[in-house]
């Protein structure tokens, strides 16, 4: 009976192997599941008839199997498991007795051993290596003793989304260093009781970066509650509710951080803390006691719908921190994405930091008229907006601006001049005045939604030849980090223009060319033999749509068809952006690999207006334009990646050199799986990086829930600690009256990638 069921077995499998095996070879595909799923019929026929050259031939499919997998994919653990992992175990039970039992002829157990054991012998040097990674060191030496940080922070204060205005995500801290962060240890924790509830959006995410001043943090939430906490011991000093109403529309429910402001001292409100909201009003709160301080704006508040087109509940909102710079406070703002070609503005303002009086408004639809808008007119509608934080350069008076781009995103035609030039861009505005100072466009005519998505890192960055060139960092979601001369615009790090697919859809058209920079995190293009599974099945099945997609690299238009997307839309670097030293001149970073699919369907064909809304996944209904777009990530039947891992990095690179020291597999499948499995495979995550003076870098972002440290140098795992929620925020660090230093992030979760939902603020110190 037991030969009689394996006969069926490989029967089965033959037949599955062998039909989508035809099927993949007629797209252009892989042979081998063809010959595969042959020979497994031949096997079946052969067990089935009780001959034991059943056992000589499946020796013969291990070994080849074995074989085409290192062709296909060299030494690579992750790679060589799901080609062999089922065909392997059907060998060892071939080898029993009961699976042997009424087989004539001669023994043929030896030549399926031989097999066993050489694929045995391959997966275990497989293991001992990883030909994805890289392992380098970045240089320790301090290029510069005096680093130019911003602004005159204290050293263990954190006063602005990135610490200072530069955005650099660095603190000059050494308390806490390579050699003692392992015994880091819980200082405090606690809970803003704001959690999701049954009538939330789906995208309710907790990613906000504390500010430090004086002896407390100040912090936001997903519903915008503002919140001071006691730096030292985690207690709650005041909080405030500016009673947000939910909205079905709204496709983010989240709040990145506030913005902090000294005014004049001894005065009502000398020290603010600026609140976004999630239905467009920005608050200014008294830091002393968070009471609405009435002199700003409307008695305490601003109206950000003031001169919107299209001012729709749920369509406009600063999910980002405010920056103040020179008596400003800067605003941008998310709108939703692919609802509808009638959309709010995605105009910046400068408002007075003290009265809220509109000081200038850019907007990039209309980028010349930045004087303040008159009342009854309005900003254009539709235009590149900024709904991440900008950095700012208060001694060369300017801002930098990182731009996303005009709904839909994948479809370019009748887009105006200024979108064109514009969109998908890091733009300088004069601080003062709003005026354009220089553009450096990321992405020409953007159909893939490539948005510049985080806070450009200012550095000085010193030359081998001794110059110092004030230069600026900005990380892209196609995983190019354009490194330019903060004055003018211009590459420190050389920026090229390479062909790029064509073969938009009718009426669309593609740049036949896009700036790439030689320091770029851009993966190579996938094949079919990067298609992945955690069986030889479903990997097939991902080969299979792999092939019935549109893809030609980097940059494939959108179609009808459907297109492959990679990086896709997630991005490899997202709003968490990257962590500069301004004294080693280098950086770290979470470099993330996930494939997107993006298939337009024309208008006729969109479901009724009750299905699909914009968002990164499902269909995106694009209200007024001629195509939907259905889109999401490139998953198998099982619900994970297509592609093979690592999808997830931690990276250092060189700034001076533009080269990249070490990329390292980063967090593990513990959360992932139905068993709680610590396998290290590379996970994607979204959230930013920390640098300190003492070498350590800290992140969470992984869809894993820990937070981890590692050596700068080597980026090397150095210490890790187990979050009751997702981490998905930048980490920030500080110390309080008596020097201790405390590492604090918040674990709140994410909706969109699926962490577990929380309201913790967690503290870490060393023991006293």
């Amino acid at each position: 009976m037991a030969v009689t069921i394996t006969s069926l077995i490989l029967f089965l499998i033959g037949l599955a192997l062998g039909g989508g095996g035809i099927r993949l070879a007629m797209l252009g595909g892989s042979w081998y599941y063809v010959v595969a799923g042959l020979a497994f019929l031949i096997a079946a026929w052969l067990l089935y008839r009780r001959r034991s050259t059943a056992l000589w031939l499946y020796a013969a499919i291990v070994l080849g199997t074995l074989a085409w997998a290192v062709w296909e994919t060299g030494f690579d653990w992750w790679e060589l498991g799901p080609r062999g992992g089922v065909i392997v175990l059907l060998a060892l039970w071939l080898l029993t007795p009961w699976a042997r039992r009424g087989l004539v002829g001669p023994d043929a157990r030896a030549p399926l051993i031989l097999a066993v054991l050489a694929s045995l012998a391959v997966a275990g040097y497989s293991m001992t290596s990883d030909p994805k990674d890289i392992a380098g060191e970045l240089g320790t030496d301090k290029v510069v003793a005096n680093a130019n940080l911003g602004n005159d922070v204290p050293a263990g204060e954190w006063h602005y989304y990135g610490r200072t205005q530069f955005g650099q995500r660095y603190s000059p801290l050494d308390q806490i260093t390579s050699d003692n962060v392992a015994k880091l240890q819980p200082a405090w924790t606690y809970q803003t009781g704001d959690v999701k509830g049954p009538d939330d959006v789906g995208e309710t995410t907790y990613q906000v970066t504390p500010l430090k001043i004086g002896d407390t943090l100040y912090i936001c939430t997903p519903h915008n509650f503002a919140i001071a906490i006691d730096a030292a011991s985690g207690k709650e000093k005041w909080r405030f509710d500016p009673k947000v109403k939910l909205d079905k529309d709204r496709q983010h429910q989240t709040c990145r951080g506030v913005a902090y402001y000294a005014d004049a001292a001894g005065q009502p409100c000398a020290t603010r803390v600026y609140l976004p909201t999630s239905d467009a009003r920005l608050i200014a709160l008294d830091a002393a006691n968070g009471q609405i301080c009435p002199a700003f704006a409307e008695g305490g508040t601003l109206n950000l719908l003031t001169n919107m087109p299209y001012p729709k509940s749920g369509y406009y909102y600063s999910t980002s921190a405010p920056l103040i710079s020179g008596g400003k406070i800067i605003v941008g703002g998310a709108v939703n994405d692919n609802y509808s070609t009638q959309e709010p503005s995605g105009v910046i303002r400068a408002y007075d930091a003290a009265t809220g009086a509109l000081v200038w408004n850019w907007d990039s639809g209309n980028p010349g008229q930045t004087t303040p808008l008159p009342a009854g007119q309005t900003y254009t509608a539709n235009s590149p907006n900024m709904w991440s934080t900008p950095s700012a350069d208060e001694k060369l008076g300017l801002l930098y601006v990182p731009l996303g781009n005009q709904t839909p995103d994948q479809l370019g035609a009748g887009r105006s001049a200024n979108v064109e030039k514009f969109s998908s861009s890091i733009t300088a505005l004069d601080l003062n005045t709003g005026q354009v100072r220089w553009v450096r466009q990321t992405v020409h005519h953007d159909l893939w939604d490539m948005d510049v998505p985080a806070q450009p890192s200012l550095i000085d960055i010193t030359k081998p030849d001794g110059t110092v060139v004030p230069a600026l960092v900005g990380p892209t979601k196609q995983g190019d980090l354009y490194v330019l001369d903060r004055r003018t615009g211009e590459p420190v790090i050389a920026v090229n223009e390479v062909p790029a697919p064509g073969g938009a859809i009718e009426g669309d058209h593609t740049s036949p060319t896009q700036p790439v920079s030689d320091l770029t995190f851009m993966p190579k293009p996938l094949t079919g033999a990067d298609m992945w599974g955690l069986t030889m099945f479903d990997q097939l099945a991902c080969r299979i749509e792999f092939q019935g997609l549109r893809y030609e690299g980097r940059y494939t238009p959108p179609s009808v068809q459907g297109s492959l997307i990679y990086p896709g839309n997630f991005g490899t670097f997202n709003w968490g952006g990257v962590a500069v030293d301004p004294v080693r001149q280098v950086l770290f970073g979470m470099p993330t690999y996930l494939a997107f699919k993006s298939q337009l369907i024309p208008r006729d064909q969109v479901p009724p207006p009750d299905e699909g809304r914009g968002s990164e996944q499902g269909l995106n209904r694009n209200e007024g334009a001629p195509y939907a777009v259905v889109m999401g990530p490139f998953l198998s039947p099982l619900g994970i990646p297509c592609q093979a891992p690592p999808w997830g990095y931690v990276a250092g690179a060189d700034l001076r050199t533009g080269k990249i020291a070490y990329k390292h597999r980063n967090g593990t499948v513990y959360d992932m799986t139905p068993l709680p499995l610590p396998l290290k495979v590379g996970v994607p995550g979204i959230g930013g990086p920390m640098i300190t003076a003492g070498g350590v870098a800290f992140l969470g972002a992984a869809v894993d829930d820990y937070l981890r440290a590692y050596d700068l140098t080597s980026g090397k795992q150095l210490w890790q600690a187990r979050l009751p929620a997702g981490g998905q925020s930048t980490p920030m660090t500080y110390t309080v009256a008596d020097g201790r230093q405390f590492v604090v992030i918040v674990a709140g979760g994410h909706g969109s990638v699926g962490t577990k939902p929380g309201d913790y603020v967690m503290a870490y110190a060393l023991p006293k």
